[in-house]
Parts: structure tokens; sequence; C-alpha cells
């Protein structure tokens, strides 16, 4: 089979991966195979089609309503003269409100009847505790008025000394005080602190436009805290609309220098997201979760996929290769971690040059987008990135969309995109499998390495997949360790046995020797002086003598 034919389920035309409209940008499965800004025109097309066929159908119910209330009320009449038709309308008019009138005032006085008030007697307080209790209420009045004044000159003095820019923002603060976690608040209240600390210093180096830029963000930040309800897309639309009225100022102002534009719109955007990140990430309206509950299953249902079914052009045996395997993980799997959709992007570049330095090393020739495409795949499914489509979501509704359709970045995400959707659709002739064989490595009824019982396990010569290879070598181990164990052990219980068997010849040697010689004991001799007690011949003993000098 040629390697054309091998790769028939994974190739990708490079012509795939441009705008269906052929602007020349990169499209987006998200987007229906449209780049950003195509879409976002798309988008509004349907938007105001929608509107007034809404707009259409309000008008038709409505003049079907009036043609009914003429005709029921013309059936009476053979020809209602015109004045009459008017009287009518304002006599029934007149009728409705009335009808109104009555209904609420009915349902006011059902109220006051159930009403605590109504059920009991009012309670007659003396004359001294009223007196009392008013004056109470004047002095809580004061109080009140004394603290609302102060916090308003307090507010005031603020204003007058601090910069417009350095000013924190009031849905900032409300939405960290609802925060439940004490520690996941700490976290975001510094890492926000920090990214607005960065963004203050950014923007005095512009000076005046970066008083207005700042004025601008925070009440956009602002507006977007009372925007919980809406839709994903509601969501995106309005941010994309701030990107591109921003944007649009910025190059009125810095008159077409792009270069200029593209770096405030990037901070500009990562003080915006980071601010934004809790409430327009994976938001409650969408179905987010689900696809990645689904996608993450789906990967895992995938483990039995090798580097041959997906003809991946890289050998992990060596070093240099192995490591930049280890690094395009990590890469993509760090992505969730970050907030700005900038930052996400940077992940899967990093992610994408590992991989062509791995391709180019085992190659010794720089890497295709033939070679790339499969190899993200199999990155991919040996991450297993946590919330994928989240990220991906995330990252085609707040990004910056000049990042998105054109550079490497833009190239590298479209890739990714690219990779996630083969990676839903795969079955088994994208793998060279038949389907039923597909189908039982599926349900885990049978793996790919293990058809055949008796089947020996590939040499070390061929190139197979390097876990294959060490859980290979790790049998062997573990069989060669299960010999020694087994050795020793009989080693052990014959030297038990020899060293019972050299006692019980030790107690008979000994046995017999007693037996041959035995054991005289004689009898136990005699002190010296012990036959002398009674013998007065012996000395006396010497005594100690004084001499004079």
């Amino acid at each position: 089979m040629s390697q054309r034919s091998e790769r028939r389920g994974i190739h990708v035309d490079q012509s795939e991966l441009l705008c269906k409209k052929g602007c020349g940008y990169y499209g987006n499965a998200a987007w229906q195979g449209l780049c950003s800004k195509c879409w976002r025109e798309e988008y509004q097309r349907a938007r105001q089609r929608q509107i007034q066929e809404d707009w259409a159908l309000a008008e038709k119910l409505q003049r079907e309503e009036e043609a009914a209330y003429v005709s029921s009320h013309g059936s009476s009449q053979t020809q209602p003269p015109q004045s009459h038709s008017q009287h009518s309308l304002a006599t029934f008019s007149k009728f409705e409100e009335k009808k109104t009138n009555e209904k609420t005032r009915k349902v006011t006085t059902v109220k006051k009847f159930f009403s605590p008030s109504s059920r009991t007697a009012p309670k007659k307080v003396p004359p001294e505790k009223e007196s009392e209790k008013r004056e109470k209420e004047k002095e809580e009045k004061l109080q009140g008025r004394r603290e609302s004044h102060g916090e308003n000159l307090l507010r005031d003095l603020k204003g007058i000394f601090t910069q417009p820019w350095e000013m924190a923002s009031p849905t900032e603060e409300s939405h960290e005080g609802k925060t439940p976690s004490p520690s996941i608040t700490r976290q975001s209240s510094i890492e926000t602190d920090r990214v607005s600390q960065d963004f203050v210093e950014f923007l005095k180096t512009l000076q005046k436009p970066g008083r207005e830029i700042h004025k601008q963000s925070r009440g956009f930040i602002e507006s977007m805290g009372n925007k919980k309800d809406l839709s994903a897309e509601e969501l995106s639309e309005c941010v994309q609309d701030f990107y591109q009225g921003m944007s649009d100022r910025l190059l009125n102002h810095f008159k077409g220098s792009s270069e200029k534009v593209d770096r405030v719109m990037d901070q500009v955007e990562k003080y915006i997201m980071t601010r934004l990140y809790k409430s327009v990430f994976c938001p409650e309206t969408s179905d987010d979760e689900k696809k990645d509950l689904a996608t993450q299953n789906r990967i895992r249902a995938l483990h039995w996929v090798t580097i041959q079914m997906l003809c991946v052009p890289v050998d992990e045996e060596i070093p240099e290769v192995s490591d930049s395997v280890v690094k395009a993980i990590t890469d993509i799997i760090e992505m969730d971690s970050k907030r700005v959709p900038r930052d996400k992007l940077a992940c899967i570049t990093s992610c994408s040059k590992h991989i062509f330095n791995a391709i180019r090393v085992t190659k010794n020739e720089p890497a295709s987008a033939d070679d790339f495409l499969p190899t993200l795949i199999y990155i991919v499914l040996k991450a297993n990135p946590p919330r994928l489509q989240s990220n991906i979501q995330y990252i085609t509704r707040f990004c910056n969309p000049s990042r998105l359709m054109t550079g490497e970045d833009g190239y590298y995400f479209t890739n990714l995109c690219c990779a996630i959707a083969f990676i839903e659709k795969l079955d088994g002739q994208s793998l060279n499998l038949s389907s039923e064989d597909f189908e039982r490595y599926m349900s885990g009824q049978a793996s790919p390495r293990r058809q055949d019982d008796t089947a020996p396990w590939p040499q070390s010569g061929t190139r197979v997949d390097p876990a294959l290879s060490q859980i290979h070598h790790n049998l062997k181990l573990l069989s060669s360790l299960e010999k020694r164990q087994q050795q020793v052990i009989e080693g052990a219980q014959n030297l038990q046995t020899e060293l019972a068997e050299w006692q019980d010849s030790v107690a008979r040697e000994v046995q017999e020797i007693l037996e041959r010689y035995p054991l005289e004991i004689k009898p136990r001799a005699s002190a010296i002086d012990a036959e002398n007690v009674e013998n007065d011949r012996l000395p006396p003993p010497l005594q100690p003598q004084v001499f004079a000098g």
C-alpha cells in the first residue's frame, strides 16, 4: 500500500483550511468554514432577516385581528358609516378601560381583605411611647444623612486626587465579593489586580487617549455585568462589536498605524477578558460542558489508536523527539489554565512548534503540512486536554478576530479545529481498518496488539510504539524476576533441609562418642591444710613488733 493511500482518511488539503467565501483568510468549523469577518456579516444578515420576518409576522397578525374585529362588528349593520365605526371603536376602548379599572379595584379590595392589617385590629400606642418612637426615627434619619454625606465627601475627594484609570471598577468588586471560595477569590483577585496594574501602566504611556481607553473599557465591563442572561453568541457579538469600535477609533487616532493598534488591542483584550472570564467562559446558556464530556469520552474510547494507524512520522525512541512530544502535550493541557484568548492561542502555537521539531528531528528534513495534522491528532489523543471544546469556543467567540484570520496563530488554531473534527468523525476507513475490527476495538473486546495470543511480540529492530515496547520490556523483567525468586525459594528450602540433616548427624556423632568413651567423674581434691587442722606443731603466726628508736 502506498503512503498516499495510507493517509486517505487524514489528509486535508490546505485550501480546506481557508474561508469558503474565498477571501483568503483562515476559516473555522465553528463558523461553518467561514472566517470571523465573513461569519459576522452572515450572522448580521441572518439576524436582520429574522427581525424583518418577525416584524412582518407581527403586522400580519395585527391586520388579521383588526379585520376579524371589523367583520364581527360590521355583520350587525349592512353599511355602517365611518363616523359610527369610529364611535364604536371609542366606545369599545372606553368599555375596555372601565373593565380594567373594575378588575384592578376588585383585586385591590381582595388583597386588602386578606392582608394582615385587615384581619387584626391596630394596637393603640401610648402617647409617651409614640413620642419616644418619633424621636428615635429622627435620630436614625439624622445619622443616615451624616453617613451618606461622609461617604459622598470621601468619594469626591477620592475622585479629585485619583487618576481616572487608577479607580477600581465597582462591577469587579461586587463580582469578586460574591465568589464563594476564599482561595479562588484570593487567586483571581491577585491575577486581576496584576493585570489591571499592567493595563494602567501601559495606558500611562499613551497619556490622553489612555484615559479614554480605560474609561470605555471600564464602561463596557460594567455593561456586560448586566448581560449574564444573554446567549453565548450574543455575548460574543457584544465583545466583537466593542473590539471593532475600539479598533476603528484607534486607527483614526494613530492615523492607520496597524502595529500600534494591535499592541493596544492586545492589552485591551487581556484586561477585558481577564475581568469577564468567569462570566463568559463556558456560560450556563451554552452546551459547551456537554460537548466537553462527549469529546473527553470519545478520546478515552480511542486510547488504542497507535502511531502506525495515524501514519505519524515521529520516532519517540529518539530522546529529543520524546522531549518534544512531552512538551507538546504539556502545552496543550496548559491551555485550560490561561484566561486570555491570546494566551490560549500561544499555548496552541507552542504545541505546534514542538510537533514540527519532533517531525524534523525524526525525518532529518523540514516537516510538511501532511505530516503535521496526523501528529497533532496523535498529540490530542494522547493528552486528552481538559475542557477542550470550551476552550475552542472561548477562543472563537472572544479572541481578537485578526489573530484567527491570519498569521501562524490562525493557521495552528484552524488545524486544531480540523483535528478535533477528525477525532469526532473517526472511523475504521480513516485508520485502514475494517468496520468489524473498529467496533471491536472501540468496545474493548480486542486490542490491536493482542489479536492473537500466540503471536510473538515485535522485535526491537522494528518501529513500534515506545509505550508498547516499554510494556514488553517490563514483562520480560517481571518474568526473569519471577524465575529468580523461584530459584531463591528452592535454594532456601534446600538449605533448610540440609541444616536439619546436619544437626541430626552432629547429634548422632556426639551420642556415639559419649557411648564409646563414657565420662568418669573423679572425687574432688581436698585443700592443702585440710589434714593439719588439729596439728599443734605449726608455728604461731607472726605478730607485729614495735621497736623503740
